[in-house]
């Protein structure tokens, strides 16, 4: 590995995360250079500190750079963007060609019809939805406090995920099951992830997770789409995603824009969209579980601005300090936390030759946990993002939804439905996490807890 080592003392390994997982992807790759497997992100953040900003590995066939400070994101992400593309590998199966896996002008043309569907203007018109949706999940949380099982928190915070996707997005209610499909795409990303027929534990006996089993999977999951389109209309809106997709697939001066293409963007948002939204609310209650005085200084917001109602779209507006937990949370636990690019042409950066085809990996939980950028960075602190120190952050340094015109263009509602799933969830109930603490971190394509988040849910008195 040329890189020369400057010396900077690692810091103290804090209570976040362990295990690369076992896939061939760019991060499987990276498990040989590592001297502790079991404990990855820590390694990956020494050997920022160790190495520096740039560092380029050769393995086999594949050169990887890997890079980690603020102006080589600004870089990549924004000056010389469509000099580096999007890596693709492993998501056309799931996604199809949707536009997570589409580049150039032709993504610039699918993403077009879709824009208006995430301005902020919209929001307020998708919030009686958001909120009807987390009324279900209420009386689904009644049920699990009453009978006090433990649940799987990533599967309840998806399944939320995706009814809001439906409601809001889609106008529709959701027509299949969604603990059912969360399985089924659990199923799927276990044995991506993995390569390798693995055991898992059903009613007392070990069967095999396998190729075939991921196969099945991915059936149940192609039909969702067509499941949604044939579902009941909740309330005719005029302006919903769902009906600008469908209207760019009526355009016959847009022949990009087929039937395919429409199910491939629904299953983006039925997928990537709720994943993301739903990674960061499990392990926001996480944290919350850890930090009880944070968890109160919620519901008391909640209370002062909502009274015992549901917000309106002012007060859900209002709820200053749960936003401030939820994008602390997306720093500690960025959902996706590095983003791939291959460069298209030579370059360099900092005096780093970058040759066409060189893979280069932009880590966000670096730059997250980096004290270069962050005062005590392991430590969750939601009022680092107060007005006034937001001001005084590094550009670049916090890079949730990556940064630049590939940004991620449902960020701005994802943080909206997580924070009235806090402000609504909370006031009723306290989840209790009944893990190993610290949770361990299973990173893929996103940063996903090791052996899962369980909880039991605790109605308030």
């Amino acid at each position: 590995m040329s890189a020369i080592p400057r010396t900077v003392q690692p810091s103290a390994t804090p209570a976040h995360a362990q295990g690369l997982g076992e896939s061939d992807s760019v991060w499987f790759a990276l498990i040989p250079l590592l001297k502790d497997p079991g404990n990855p992100m820590q390694m990956l953040l020494r050997m920022c500190q160790k190495y520096g900003g740039i560092i380029p590995i050769r393995l086999k066939d594949r050169r990887i750079i890997f890079m980690s400070e603020v102006d080589h994101f600004k870089h990549v992400l924004v000056t010389r963007a469509d000099d580096y593309v999007k890596y693709f590998d492993g998501l056309r199966p799931v996604f199809g060609n949707s536009m997570i896996t589409i580049d150039g002008a032709l993504w610039q043309r699918i993403r077009r019809p879709q824009q208006a569907a995430f301005h902020p203007a919209k929001f307020e018109e998708y919030l009686p939805y958001l909120l009807k949706a987390l009324r279900g999940k209420a009386d689904r949380w009644q049920q699990l406090a009453d009978s006090g099982e433990t649940v799987e928190m990533v599967e309840e915070t998806w399944t939320l995920a995706a009814d809001m996707v439906c409601q809001a997005l889609f106008d529709r209610e959701m027509p299949f099951n969604p603990h059912f499909v969360f399985g089924c795409v659990k199923t799927y990303t276990d044995v991506q992830n993995h390569k390798a027929i693995r055991l898992q534990r059903v009613n007392g006996e070990l069967i095999e997770v396998s190729e075939a089993n991921a196969a099945k999977a991915m059936k149940t999951w192609g039909a969702m789409p067509d499941q949604v389109l044939g579902a009941p209309i909740i309330d005719n809106r005029q302006s919903t995603l769902l009906n600008m997709i469908l209207e760019a697939e009526a355009d016959p001066d847009f022949p990009d824009f087929d039937h395919q293409q429409v199910v491939d963007e629904m299953k983006q948002y039925l997928w990537a969209g709720t994943e993301t939204t739903a990674l960061t609310l499990a392990w926001c209650l996480y944290l919350l579980s850890q930090h009880p005085e944070v968890a109160e200084k919620i519901r008391d917001e909640a209370r002062r601005v909502c009274g015992d109602g549901e917000p309106n779209w002012e007060q859900a507006q209002s709820l200053v300090y749960t936003r401030r937990v939820i994008q602390e949370t997306m720093r500690i636990y960025p959902p996706i936390w590095s983003f791939i690019r291959e460069a298209a042409v030579d370059d360099e950066i900092d005096g780093q030759k970058i040759y066409k085809g060189d893979t280069v990996v932009l880590c966000s939980y670096a730059v997250h946990h980096s004290p270069k950028y962050w005062s005590e960075p392991e430590k969750f602190n939601p009022d680092r993002f107060a007005p006034d120190r937001m001001k005084a952050r590094a550009k670049y340094s916090y890079l949730p939804f990556a940064a630049g015109k590939r940004s991620c263009i449902g960020g701005a509602l994802s943080q909206l439905e997580n924070g009235l799933a806090l402000a609504m969830l909370l006031r009723r109930f306290e989840p209790e996490f009944m893990g190993e603490v610290p949770a361990l971190i299973g990173p893929t394509v996103t940063l996903t807890p090791k052996g899962g988040l369980p909880f039991r849910i605790r109605a308030l008195d």
